[in-house]
């Protein structure tokens, strides 16, 4: 993320103009941006023909510089873009206000957002604009027959790839070298600046031989790890033991996969922890919470004044910080989210049990 410019508004709004340069950064503005703000850009929109002698076609494409007072942002993830749709409240033709529009923000495309910046909304755009230069990370897992290769981002991890096939002796068997091949062919078009070689046994060690005889430049890219799976589990112990952090400091996968198995640890041994709105606002009053874990689409939710939440989501974020605890607010698409939805989307890793 790059921010272009900041002005202050009256009021003690601000304004951003933000110019998101991956996926990642268009996801973190699907839990920036909120229904009431204000967001401009340039977009292209359908006008309709008002001259009586010309054909109507249904209108042609033109483009316009509007702003939106938003009422829905969604994160197009497999269209690699951001749809931000509210009525049209300024425009570059006066004869478009009050319709309502849609801009498609996508990868490199500059829009301003007015709002009340809120404390940990603030905190994302700098960590989106710190993850930046962040380079990106490909997993592959691999054992005897299959092979797996995932894709990191803050948004989640990815399968691009599987690999399958019986190796070793029978009819149906497939020479290793074959496995070994097409892994290096997928892991060639990934584009990775890093690639993290996991799996059980040696059968990754044998693949990263084959690796380094085929092609250099990409073995030089490449770490090695040990897990005892492979697919989903396997890049899940990748995040967990830090591998990711090694070339990716700031992947906020990796902090929520360590924080949620330290939560189900003590939820286990029943020490030191709080879940479920009510307890965790209790243990924000009482100044107990170490570290706050929230799920955003409740803390969206909460803001718009839907889901089922009765709580103030905000002053228990506000009361956590103020009293020196930490606050990660967890994506829905990983499975670390999941996990912490399943516990009612807000727990606390606390400093003391509560009675």
């Amino acid at each position: 993320m790059r921010i272009a410019e900041r002005e202050d508004l009256e009021g003690g709004r601000e304004r951003l103009t933000l110019v998101p340069e991956s996926l990642d950064d268009l996801w973190h503005l699907t839990y920036v941006i909120e229904p009431g703000d204000r967001v401009s850009g340039d977009t292209t929109r359908r006008i309709q023909r008002n001259d009586e002698q010309l054909r109507d076609t249904g209108g042609e494409r033109e483009h316009i510089w509007a702003a939106l007072e938003v009422e829905d942002v969604e994160f197009a993830r497999f269209a690699n873009r951001l749809r931000v749709s509210g009525v049209i409240a300024d425009c570059s033709r006066e004869d478009q206000l009050g319709q309502h529009h849609t801009l498609n923000v996508e990868e490199h495309d500059e829009i301003a957002v007015g709002k009340y910046w809120k404390p940990d909304q603030l905190e994302r755009i700098e960590e989106a604009v710190e993850a930046t230069d962040a380079p990106d990370v490909a997993v592959a897992t691999v054992e005897e027959g299959q092979a797996y290769v995932h894709t990191v981002a803050q948004y989640g991890t990815e399968e691009r790839a599987s690999v399958t096939g019986p190796t070793g002796k029978g009819d149906y068997a497939r020479p290793r070298k074959e496995l070994f091949a097409e892994l290096t062919e997928v892991l060639s078009r990934t584009d990775a600046d890093a690639i993290i070689l996991a799996g059980p046994g040696f059968t990754k060690q044998d693949a990263l031989a084959y690796i380094e005889e085929e092609t250099t430049d990409l073995a030089d890219s490449i770490t090695t790890v040990d897990t005892s799976a492979v697919g989903d589990r396997g890049v899940h112990e990748v995040l967990k033991r830090g591998a990711v952090e090694d070339v990716q400091t700031e992947t906020r996968i990796a902090e929520e996969a360590e924080l949620i198995d330290e939560l189900m640890a003590r939820i286990a041994d029943g020490v030191e922890v709080a879940y479920g709105p009510s307890e965790v606002t209790e243990a924000a009053e009482y100044g107990a919470i170490e570290h706050l874990l929230i799920l955003d689409e409740h803390l969206r939710e909460t803001r718009a004044g839907e889901g089922d939440w009765e709580i103030d989501a905000d002053r228990v974020i506000e009361r956590t910080e103020q009293q020196g605890g930490e606050v990660t607010v967890f994506s829905r698409e990983f499975d670390p989210g999941q996990q912490l939805a399943n516990l009612g989307g807000i727990a606390a890793l606390l400093r003391y049990r509560l009675q």
